[in-house]
């Protein structure tokens, strides 16, 4: 996919926003500013609320604008993250406590943020009290990506459950998943990886309101032909997506290179001003019957 200008190109599949951008750097400054407006209309709406922020690459531009940008309400947040492999402590160059307090935590004033303490003596109960913490919070915003396995979270296919009874959770991580975070540069070897991790479920993900998805990459430009188009399952976790009433994925060129079938006609990855007012999927459905 080529833009020929620097305008992003927008595209609805059914209640799903989808804007690409000509690169990842301008896909998370977008994927910020539209994190930083909901953020300013929390706080005038709410004297304290909660947001979930996740990490890995996806999120490396997106945090670094938001963190950036001034007169947010910081002071009024709760924040918490989605996921910590068992057995990591916080300073391994791994962990994902870690990755907020340099990316997030330590940048800005928050009211406080919630750690996944994934090396205590028992991980299982680190779960159920996450999971309680989580639920009283109550987030009305989350900050994601998608793995290249489809997975939200750690919610790998082989464990992944659209109706978990559980917030929080230990799974065991998949082959693509670790072969991931040693591609990314997590860790020296598969090997490496931890074979479990404590991670939110999907219905807890689910259950905020409203969601901002950074997908950039080349390394994800299948997973994102396979949320997109795949019928709804656990077998791509990320399809789940699609049943969120407010949800937006920041992609770039690179995540969106097989976005080239006339299943997104150029009429739809248009500019906003040009952009049709059907759904993609809607579209699909006409030129069916036509």
């Amino acid at each position: 996919m080529v833009l020929e200008d620097a305008q992003p190109k927008h595209l609805r599949i059914g209640t799903m926003k989808v804007e690409i951008y000509p690169d990842r750097k301008a896909a998370g400054v977008a994927a910020a500013k539209a994190a930083a407006g909901t953020l300013i209309q929390l706080g005038q709406a709410h004297e304290s609320f909660s947001a979930i922020f996740a990490t890995g690459a996806s999120q490396l531009d997106t945090l670094d604008a938001l963190t950036g940008i001034e007169n947010l309400p910081w002071n009024q947040i709760a924040g918490f993250h989605m996921d910590e492999y068992v057995g990591i402590d916080a300073d391994h160059p791994a962990s994902f406590r870690r990755y907020m307090r340099e990316r997030l935590a330590s940048k800005v004033h928050m009211k406080e943020f919630f750690e996944i303490e994934g090396d205590a003596s028992d991980p299982e109960q680190v779960a159920r009290d996450y999971a309680g913490k989580l639920r009283s919070a109550d987030p009305k915003l989350c900050l994601l990506g998608i793995g290249e396995n489809g997975h939200l979270a750690f919610n790998d296919p082989p464990v992944a459950d659209f109706n978990d009874g559980l917030d929080a959770k230990i799974v065991r991580l998949d082959a693509e998943c670790r072969q991931q975070q040693t591609s990314e540069g997590w860790f020296a070897s598969v090997d490496q990886v931890p074979e479990y991790a404590i991670t939110l479920t999907i219905p807890a993900l689910m259950r905020v309101p409203k969601l901002i998805v950074s997908v950039p990459g080349p390394r994800k430009a299948n997973i994102v032909r396979r949320a997109f188009e795949e019928p709804i399952s656990t077998n791509c976790p990320a399809t789940i997506l699609r049943n969120h009433p407010d949800v937006t994925i920041y992609l770039d060129v690179q995540s969106a290179d097989q976005l080239h079938s006339a299943t997104y006609p150029d009429e739809i990855l248009s500019s906003p001003q040009r952009t049709n007012s059907k759904s993609v999927m809607e579209t699909r459905e006409t030129r069916k019957g036509s």
